[in-house]
């Protein structure tokens, strides 16, 4: 069995012997069915949150492509859901389940722990127990309950959580616009390797730290001539300022006197981890840790059949 997780932007598949990460945007026109064309022959279990991707009029509409997609190159496929059950077909308990799947595995491995998930354009906050009261939660409801918090590892706009930037000891407003992402400012404060920036850049130049700050720069209308490396380096130092105290603020909401163990798990495990402290789910599991919730689909949909 493999276990599938159908991404906005990421399809990974966990398989017997490892993991792999398909880019495939979904907001153009997305190749499922000819990328999962290479396991034909194996049954699946499938998460997805994907159907939000802006492609899509709605999520009814998402689900049936994601479904559909899937189906096509793997006919016996079932799919979780937020009811915490598997289905044969669309349904709209499909939609953004995939961190249930995750927690639906982990809560049997850590009690009373909250696992922080951060993916290359989110991270979960979830509180494994108590499981039955995770289930039926809607994307709305977990940013509502600071479970899911929308800045990642990878994609998110350095302009999504700054608004200005003290360089050389004037406060300066920064553009609204897609000069540099959270890659940019991981890569160059030495967080990942240009061989961990696996999204496209916003100007399509270099993976390599010049050119990050370069388009670190242009977050306040310059040219890294004009402001200089040490000027690129605070931008990239206060995006992760802000960005860190986004998701610890939403950690402590659930756990406001630090007693439960935290689980790290998704490509920016390490980074997020080694900031706020606890457990790094790949030293146990490898890179199973890197699509957790592929991982845990598979490993419940085998639990389920008594494997």
């Amino acid at each position: 069995m493999i276990g599938i997780d159908v991404g906005g932007a990421n399809l990974k598949v966990v398989t017997e012997g490892g993991v792999d990460i398909h880019y495939c945007p979904l907001w153009q026109e997305s190749p499922i069915a000819d990328i999962l064309a290479a396991y034909s022959g194996e049954s699946a279990a499938v998460v997805m949150s994907g159907e939000l991707a802006d492609g899509f009029a709605n999520k009814t509409e998402g689900i049936g492509f994601i479904v559909d997609a899937v189906r096509t190159a793997l006919p016996d496929a079932v799919f979780y859901g937020t009811d915490g059950t598997f289905h044969a077909g669309a349904d709209r308990s499909l939609a953004a389940a995939n961190w249930l799947a995750s927690a639906d595995w982990l809560r049997g491995r850590f009690s009373d722990a909250i696992l922080v998930d951060m993916g290359s354009t989110t991270t979960d906050i979830i509180p494994l127990e108590p499981f039955d009261a995770l289930k039926g939660l809607t994307d709305v409801d977990r940013l509502q309950r600071g479970m899911l918090v929308y800045t990642g590892i990878l994609r998110a706009p350095v302009a999504s959580l700054l608004r200005s930037v003290c360089l050389a000891g004037t406060q300066t407003l920064v553009s609204n616009e897609l000069f540099a992402v959270s890659a940019d400012v991981h890569l160059v404060l030495g967080h990942i390797g240009s061989g961990e920036y696996t999204v496209p850049t916003p100007d399509g130049a270099a993976v390599d730290i010049p050119a990050a700050l370069q388009r670190l720069s242009r977050v306040v209308c310059s040219d890294l001539d004009e402001i200089g490396e040490v000027g690129a380096r605070e931008i990239a130092g206060a995006f992760w300022e802000e960005q860190l105290s986004l998701i610890r603020s939403q950690v402590e909401r659930h756990d406001a006197r630090r007693e439960k163990e935290l689980v790290f798990a998704g490509v920016g495990a390490r980074v997020i981890g080694g900031a706020l402290g606890g457990v790094v789910l790949s030293d146990l599991i490898g890179e199973m840790s890197d699509a957790l919730p592929a991982c845990a689909v598979r490993e419940v949909a085998l639990r389920t059949e008594g494997h």
